[in-house]
């Protein structure tokens, strides 16, 4: 036998963390679609003011929240794409072990944030 441990979560455990992975996951992309739509939406309903003054300002600021609405998907879309690589480690029965200490990363931790791939040691360590 070898005297290397093989240290990780149970498939009990992975499977209770599956599960708060593809409920974030529903979450996050029903936000996407909310801020895609808010994105894209040119639509005011006729609601327009044709005074030059809040034109500019209307539109400066539209402009404003089409920019920060991007942003914001595009931080979605990174968020998703890491909880999709959580399930891959929970099929790889590799979730939840640090990728810099090999130890197992609290469980409190994941749950908060289950797309973590370094334990709170290994992030200090790296301040």
């Amino acid at each position: 036998m070898s005297s290397e441990t093989n240290v990780r979560y149970s498939d009990k455990d992975l499977a209770e963390f599956k599960a708060i992975i593809l409920d974030k996951i529903e979450k996050a992309k029903h936000d996407l679609d909310l801020l895609r739509s808010a994105y894209m939406n040119d639509h005011n309903n006729g609601t327009d003011d044709t005074s030059p003054t809040f034109k500019a300002f209307d539109e400066g600021s539209e402009v404003m929240s089409k920019e920060s609405n991007s942003q914001l998907a595009i931080r979605q879309e990174k968020f998703i794409r890491d909880l999709k690589n959580a399930l891959i480690r929970i099929e790889n029965k590799t979730y939840g072990i640090c990728r810099v200490t090999g130890k197992l990363i609290n469980k409190k931790r994941l749950e908060l944030v289950p797309h973590a791939t370094l334990s709170i040691e290994a992030k200090n360590m790296q301040k």
